[in-house]
């Protein structure tokens, strides 16, 4: 009886050892590939949990999340051969873990060895092509997106997908830093003052042709308000000629231009007018015309 409770206890235990051995937990964030007799059987890239051949079957595991490498600070050559520091990370992911399992040995290290060199490359490629100026106007995303596109398809040999690629510091050596500025600064004061005087040329052409138009315009507006005047003086004698030519009106308008050369004479102070009695304008003072 005993000897068969031995044998029960350790038949369980065997059974738990078994159990236990067969089955592959695989979280939400990683990959499980099945591996057997060192090759690999089978991946699973679902959360749950699964089987495997005891003792004959192995399962590694791999991240499923995005990783974050960063590069270690390097010099890079410019096209007009200046040196700059770059100082950036790259994010990447596992695309196709049975791929990177073939081609890196299951090993992260290997990995980031293979990304150091692709970025390095393709960083220096890129800063090689563009001169100093251009390479610190760059700064503001275009940089990233060159480096990404030199890159291109290359990590896809190893089933790595790089998502996004930064430059935490592009700058210059401290030893040459300021003087590289300073021409900077120089270079755009000279662009802004070739601005500057362009403006003011193209200024002093719009105001010399503002003026001569506003010139011919008040010459035109005098001569037409000379023409008008003479008009209107022509029209003046006319209306008054005819006005003279008719008998029964001439007497009125002679003695109306009395009255205003009479209004005329009487401008000013301590004036005196010395009319006969049987004139027409000392009649009217005297009431005797109505």
């Amino acid at each position: 009886m005993k000897k068969k409770h031995v044998i029960g206890i350790i038949a369980a235990v065997a059974a738990v050892i078994v159990l236990g051995s067969s089955v592959v937990v695989t979280n939400q964030n990683e990959y499980k590939l099945i591996r057997q007799f060192g090759k690999v059987n089978r991946v699973i890239d679902s959360a749950g949990l699964g089987l495997k051949l005891p003792f004959i079957q192995s399962a590694d595991t791999l991240p499923k999340e995005t990783l974050l490498y960063d590069l270690a600070p390097s010099d890079v050559i410019t096209k007009d051969k200046k040196t700059m520091i770059s100082d950036s990370y790259i994010l990447w992911k596992i695309e196709d873990p049975l791929k990177f399992a073939q081609t890196l040995n299951f090993s992260i290290s290997n990995a980031e060895n293979r990304i150091n060199t692709a970025v390095y490359n393709a960083t220096k490629n890129v800063i090689s092509s563009m001169n100093q100026d251009e390479v610190i106007t760059s700064r503001d995303g275009l940089l990233s997106d060159m480096v990404m596109a030199n890159i291109g398809s290359n990590m896809e040999q190893y089933g790595i997908k790089l998502t996004v690629f930064e430059l935490k510091q592009l700058d210059l050596p401290d030893d040459n830093k300021d003087a590289v500025y300073e021409r900077m600064i120089s270079e755009r004061n000279n662009i802004a003052a070739t601005f500057t005087a362009e403006g003011d040329s193209e200024a002093k052409v719009i105001r010399n042709t503002t003026d001569k138009e506003i010139a011919i315009q008040i010459s035109e507006a005098s001569k037409q308000a000379e023409i008008l005047i003479a008009e209107g003086e022509a029209e003046y004698m006319r209306i008054l000629s005819e006005a003279y030519s008719d008998e029964s009106k001439t007497d009125f308008y002679s003695y109306v231009r009395s009255l205003d050369a009479l209004k005329a004479s009487m401008k000013g102070g301590d004036k005196t007018v010395v009319l006969s009695s049987d004139s027409p304008i000392a009649q009217i003072f005297n009431g005797a015309v109505q």
